[in-house]
C-alpha cells in the first residue's frame, strides 16, 4: 500500500515526519533510485525507499519499537552527537539500547527534566506537532514579575519574529533567597529556548527550569539521571483522540 514518504520515514524510526519533510525537500531520500519530491507516495512493500544513501526497507519490516522517559539532569546536551563531545542524554542509557533512538524535543543545556527517547517516528510527531501534547514546566526567575507582565506572556508573544501561542502560566512561591519566584507554564507548542525568551522578554530572566511532565507523564518516582522504559499503555494514550494534559502541583525548593 502507498503511504506519503514522510510518513514511512517516521514509521522507520529515522526522524519525525516534520524533520522527514526537510529531509525530501533537501534531495536526500531516493524512491527506486530517483530522488523523490515532497508529496510523493511509495510501497515499502514493492519500492526500494534510501534516506541520505540508506536502505530504510529493513527498519521498516523488523524494527522493534522502543521508549524510555529520562530526567535529564543539567549540563546535558539533548541530542545523538554533538561535535564538542558534550555530555548526551542518549549516553545515560545502555549502549546495547541506544542504536536508532532520537530524542522527542529538545530540553536546552541548562535545563533539567523529563525528555522521552524513542525510534517510533510517528510517536515522535504527534508529541512535537504544536497543540498535541501540553508540556508542563517549574520555572524559577529573577525577581517577581508583576501580574500586568505575566498576563502579557500568557497572551503569546512574538518570539524571533513569529507570534508565540496562548500559554498558562501560575504562581507557584516566592522565594526566600533572593526574592525569586517560581512559577509552573504550560506550553503546547516547543520553540527553541522559548520559555527562557519569554521571560528575557520582560526582564526577569530564568534562573532554573524543569520540564516535569509530558502529557498524562510525570517526573515522580524518577530522579534525575535516570531513566524507566514506557508501559505500552502509557504509549497508547498519547494517541487516543483529544489533546492531552499536564497538570500538577508541586512545591520547589
Amino acid at each position: 500500500m502507498a503511504e506519503r514518504l514522510q510518513k514511512i520515514i517516521a514509521a522507520a524510526g529515522v526522524a519525525s515526519r516534520r524533520a522527514a519533510e526537510e529531509m525530501i525537500l533537501q534531495g536526500e531520500v531516493t524512491v527506486n533510485g530517483q530522488v523523490a519530491a515532497l508529496g510523493s507516495k511509495a510501497d515499502p512493500a514493492r519500492d526500494h525507499i534510501k534516506v541520505r544513501g540508506r536502505l530504510i526497507n529493513p527498519q521498516l519490516a523488523h524494527k522493534e519499537k522502543k521508549y524510555f522517559l529520562l530526567n535529564k539532569p543539567r549540563g546535558y546536551l539533548s541530542s545523538v552527537s554533538d561535535p564538542k563531545q558534550r555530555p548526551l542524554v542518549m549516553e545515560m542509557l545502555p549502549i546495547g539500547e541506544r542504536k536508532g533512538l532520537h530524542t522527542v524535543g529538545r530540553l536546552d543545556f541548562n535545563s533539567e527534566g523529563l525528555i522521552i527517547l524513542t525510534n517510533d517516528g510517528e510517536l515522535t510527531n504527534l508529541i512535537t506537532e504544536g497543540g498535541r501534547v501540553a508540556k508542563l514546566y517549574h520555572v524559577k526567575v529573577k525577581g517577581t514579575p508583576s501580574p500586568e507582565l505575566i498576563e502579557n506572556l500568557r497572551r503569546g508573544i512574538s518570539i524571533r519574529g513569529k507570534r508565540a501561542k496562548p500559554c498558562e502560566i501560575r504562581l507557584l512561591e516566592k522565594t526566600r533567597e533572593a526574592g525569586n519566584t517560581w512559577y509552573e507554564v504550560v506550553l503546547r507548542e516547543g520553540r527553541n529556548q522559548q520559555i527562557r525568551r519569554m521571560f528575557d522578554s520582560i526582564n526577569h530572566s530564568v534562573v532554573k527550569l524543569r520540564r516535569v511532565a509530558i502529557g498524562h507523564l510525570t517526573d515522580k518516582g524518577l530522579a534525575p539521571g535516570h531513566y524507566r522504559q514506557l508501559a505500552e499503555m502509557e504509549v497508547k494514550k498519547f494517541f487516543q483522540s483529544g489533546p492531552h494534559n499536564a497538570r500538577r502541583e508541586k512545591r520547589r525548593k
